[in-house]
């Protein structure tokens, strides 16, 4: 799950690394009033949509009174910022950030991840901050330094500095970077974080390290620890199905095929939509039902692939080895009733009961297709897809 960036800031300064005074805003009017309680002489109205590349599409705007801001809040409320990490339509800006602007003498970059080849958190910094920071590892690997903490060690202020130095920081900087280093490394661990970055991190020309920018993704998986943070939640930037699937906690993806997918398990889907695409055909998404598949998560599985107007075909391929082949034939005989499906649907199942299961298919008098391995399944979905 993502945030955004004054939902990001909010937990910065939480955890004690300063972050630029700021207001979220909603409507042109509040981020009037929002630059009008910050004071001073200059503010940044910034758009806030889970993508990068803000300032580009015309996000971020510098203003120099609040009626300015207002207007800024205008041209950016309801309107899609579409950037490098959007599809064509872009994501809605519903909501604004309005900060106090400051001076920047340098820009650095810095982010935790988690790293599950050595089962550790890394640092990334780098002294080339503010740039696109896929860039600077494809054409100068050199700016970046990484600094691996495994989780029985924890974070160690030397690491920091290790950081720091490397990103020819000195004096008061030091220090300065130490402690945001360690608040980082707390917040990451306390909101079951995946990755955490800040770019830019800007020394003032006052020699302050400042947060410019906030971006933090949550494992969802650890959501049910995370209540409050699961409640800042933006449903508008998520794509709707992956969202409906996300309450049936099924695991799905859109993408741009014509064969709808409804398999249980990872690997297995994935090999699903390799088959696919090797008889000619391409899945229009990835849908994972889980090991534990009950009627009703197919049912809600057939309706999420339904809804995608460019779906021709459905195939369905499940091992029946938790959940037997019969129950998963009687439910997606249930989900087709229930839906009214009007479009072709290959069945494959394998596993425990296969045999009742693919009899009570035959038996149900509808137009289901079944199949009697992958490769036969694929041929048959391609082949409704194309008919």
């Amino acid at each position: 799950m993502n945030l955004h960036e004054y939902q990001a800031k909010q937990l910065f300064a939480e955890f004690g690394i300063p972050v630029p005074e700021g207001r979220p805003a909603v409507t042109p009017e509040a981020a009037s009033a929002a630059a009008q309680a910050l004071g001073g002489g200059r503010w940044v109205v910034k758009a806030q949509v889970h993508a990068g590349g803000r300032g580009k599409a015309g996000g971020v705007k510098l203003v120099e009174s609040p009626e300015a801001a207002a207007v800024a809040a205008q041209g950016m409320l309801g309107t899609r910022i579409v950037t490098h990490q959007t599809d064509a339509k872009g994501l809605p800006v519903q909501t604004v950030l309005v900060e106090k602007a400051g001076s920047i003498a340098r820009e650095l970059y810095v982010s935790l991840l988690t790293d599950r080849a050595t089962e550790s958190v890394v640092f990334m910094a780098s002294a080339a901050g503010g740039m696109d920071i896929e860039e600077v590892a494809a054409t100068t690997p050199e700016k970046i330094i990484t600094v691996t903490v495994p989780p029985a060690q924890g974070f160690s202020a030397y690491q920091a500095r290790r950081l720091a130095f490397g990103m020819g920081l000195a004096g008061d900087e030091v220090p300065q970077f130490v402690a945001i280093a360690e608040g980082l490394y707390r917040l990451y661990v306390a909101s079951d974080a995946s990755l955490m970055e800040i770019n830019p991190l800007i020394v003032t020309d006052e020699g302050r390290l400042v947060a410019l920018d906030g971006k933090i993704n949550l494992d969802d998986n650890a959501l049910y620890r995370q209540q409050r943070l699961a409640d800042w939640e933006d449903a508008s930037q998520e794509d709707a199905r992956e969202h409906e699937a996300a309450t049936h906690h099924l695991n799905y993806v859109s993408l741009e095929g014509e064969i709808g997918c409804m398999v249980n398990g990872a690997g297995l889907a994935m090999a699903t939509m390799d088959v696919i695409q090797l008889y000619g055909g391409t899945p229009a998404n990835f849908l994972d039902v889980g090991g534990g598949t009950t009627a009703e998560r197919v049912t809600a599985a057939f309706k999420l692939i339904t809804a995608d107007p460019k779906v021709r075909a459905i195939l369905v391929n499940i091992f029946g080895g938790i959940v037997r082949c019969d129950l998963i034939a009687e439910g997606i005989i249930a989900a087709v009733k229930e839906v009214g499906l009007k479009l072709p649907v290959v069945v494959r199942l394998e596993g425990t009961n296969v045999e009742r299961g693919k009899a009570l298919l035959a038996e149900s008098g509808l137009a289901i297709i079944t199949a009697e391995d992958l490769d036969d399944a694929a041929r048959k979905a391609v082949a409704a897809a194309k008919a």
